[in-house]
């Protein structure tokens, strides 16, 4: 049995900033009819920075969905057409100051795919150099240095929440 859906009439609810919403009448595998409600986003990139000691960069920010802060690696959301690699330096530059020498992109994977068509791309990040950050107006965050092996520790107590953040520091403490 094939599994795909196909689509047979689209609803537009939402456009924003950085989502669109949409919900798809869909025809299932059975023949039968159901919906899929949908939300459209152009990606993102997240950068596991590691400077010479082994130490992970990171932000502290709030997070309004959740409410409170969390502790994350540094991200973006992907521009129309932008490369992911160019938008990880854009957004390591912009929220720690940080160049970096030497980029590796690990993988990408979607955040979501029950519902939303986000797909982030994890790029690790060496060879530090340090610089200005240049933050969006209405971005306030702290960057924080935390050693390798305590961002893993924190991921396991549970401290570190954030999937993107969960995936990369995993990814380092098993590759670098």
């Amino acid at each position: 049995m094939e599994l795909r859906e196909k689509t047979v009439k689209t609803e537009e609810i939402f456009q924003g900033r950085i989502i669109k919403v949409r919900v798809d009448e869909v025809s299932l595998p059975d023949g039968s009819l159901s919906t899929r409600e949908i939300v459209e986003h152009s990606g993102a990139v997240a950068i596991i920075a590691l400077d010479d000691e082994n130490n992970v960069w990171m932000v502290e920010q709030y997070r309004k969905a959740v409410e409170k802060e969390l502790l994350e690696i540094p991200a973006g959301t992907l521009e129309e057409e932008e490369d992911p690699l160019e938008c990880a330096r854009r957004e390591l530059a912009e929220e720690t100051g940080f160049r970096a020498g030497k980029w590796e992109k690990v993988l990408s994977y979607y955040s979501a795919p029950g519902f939303c068509n986000e797909q982030l791309h994890i790029f690790i990040a060496e060879d530090l150099t340090s610089g200005e950050t240049n933050l969006d107006a209405d971005e306030f965050l702290r960057v924080k240095k935390v050693p390798l092996k305590e961002a893993y520790d924190l991921v396991l107590s549970g401290q570190i929440q954030d999937g993107k953040s969960i995936i990369a520091i995993q990814y380092a403490c098993q590759n670098v």
